[in-house]
């Protein structure tokens, strides 16, 4: 489900097909600058209710999988 959430958000985002997208895919290969993380970072806290997403956490994140993990571990605190 989380995942599932997330591929739409970044298919919207960058333009690309979300069956294209796996837990693998790097931000870098959709193109994400800093200013395109700061909008999905923004996207993702409003989508899950999230209040500001540590950025320390987040510096650690580099695939789309590490995004799911991260979320999952948030949302069941």
């Amino acid at each position: 489900m989380i995942f599932e959430k997330i591929a739409a958000l970044l298919a919207e985002q960058f333009s690309v097909d979300a069956d294209t997208i796996t837990m693998e895919t790097t931000f870098e290969e959709l193109g994400a600058d800093s200013l395109d993380i700061v909008e999905l970072t923004m996207a993702v806290e409003e989508e899950f209710g999230l209040e500001n997403m540590d950025e320390d956490d987040l510096s650690g994140i580099a695939v789309v999988g590490d995004l799911v993990n991260y979320l999952k571990s948030k949302l069941e605190d």
